[in-house]
């Protein structure tokens, strides 16, 4: 089996497992603390990626984990690297790679041992292999590709020069901000050091003290005005309710007929001759006997 159809096997079969979809991908820190280089410790590569990290963030501590990148036990070397700083926590970001070749030369990083490496590492790791046109197993498992170890170096950390304009420019405009709050503050401190409150406070007290007064009046008034409808009120409806009291019925020459048990008598039913019944009148009551009844046909009963 040739090389180049291993890799497509090899691709086809990582591609179906997911190795490669963007859903795993991690996020890179913003401002790395401490970045790993698994690559060569010797050659171009390594040099342009310390010489760019340095000038463009030198608070980032680099640490070289030297392994072999091609040649036998390269992917190995790679894969165990990658898995020892994993295990450790040993820095922020990965970056692994190795300059440009061949398919031969860049073997290692088609190897399936290093993807799945890659794919199992918990810190974001940057693939930076060969130069632009040569894409790798490990560029596509990576959480970023870079197209060469130095581009690699420029996406891991920001520019120390840009984040100092930056910074210069938040700091212009929070000094802007705070001189334009000081200068309303002083304004509104000036009106008021001239408002009436602070040149003459007995004038200010007693102007709240007048109005305080009418308010005060404003109120009696309105409290005295309820109290006067409510007055009238409760004599409209005590007048009403002594109109219909029983005591005015008997006043007019009406009387109330109770039986001896204290029924009121509506009917000459309830009642024979003989029976004792009470009148209650306007003003005292009588004690009385049927001596006879009539019905409302005007029938007679002795």
């Amino acid at each position: 089996m040739g090389k180049e159809h291993y890799i497509e096997q090899l691709k086809e079969q990582l591609y179906k497992e997911g190795l490669f979809d963007q859903a795993h991908k991690k996020p890179l820190p913003p401002s790395p603390g401490t970045i790993a280089l698994i690559t060569s410790p010797v050659g171009a590569a390594v040099q342009d990626m310390l010489r760019i990290l340095k000038a463009r963030w030198p608070m980032a501590r680099v640490r070289v984990l030297p392994v072999r990148v091609q040649g036998e036990g390269a992917a190995e070397e790679i894969s165990a690297a990658i898995a020892w700083c994993d295990r450790e926590q040993a820095a922020d970001l990965i970056i692994t790679g190795r300059g440009g070749g061949s398919m031969e030369d860049l073997w290692a990083f088609n190897e399936e041992i290093v993807a799945r490496a890659i794919y199992r590492c918990r810190i974001p790791v940057i693939s930076a292999v060969g130069h632009e046109p040569d894409v790798t197993i490990a560029d596509y498992v990576a959480d970023l590709r870079a197209a060469t170890p130095s581009n690699a170096a420029e996406l891991a950390v920001p520019d120390r020069n840009e984040v100092y304009g930056r910074l210069l420019s938040l700091e212009k405009r929070l000094e802007g901000e705070m001189g334009h709050r000081l200068a309303q503050s002083r304004r509104r401190l000036e009106r008021l050091a001239k408002s009436r409150a602070m040149t003459r406070p007995e004038a200010y007290f007693q102007a709240k003290r007048l109005l305080l007064d009418y308010q005060s009046r404003r109120l009696n008034q309105a409290l005295e005005r309820t109290v006067a409808q409510n007055r009238e009120r409760l004599a409209g409806l005590a007048a009403a309710l002594d109109a219909m009291s029983p005591m005015k019925v008997l006043g007019r020459g009406y009387a109330v007929a109770r039986t001896e048990d204290g029924g009121i008598l509506r009917s000459s039913d309830q009642v024979q001759p003989g029976d004792r019944i009470r009148l209650r009148l306007a003003q005292g009551s009588l004690g009385c006997r049927v001596e006879e009844k009539e019905d409302n046909h005007g029938e007679k009963e002795l």
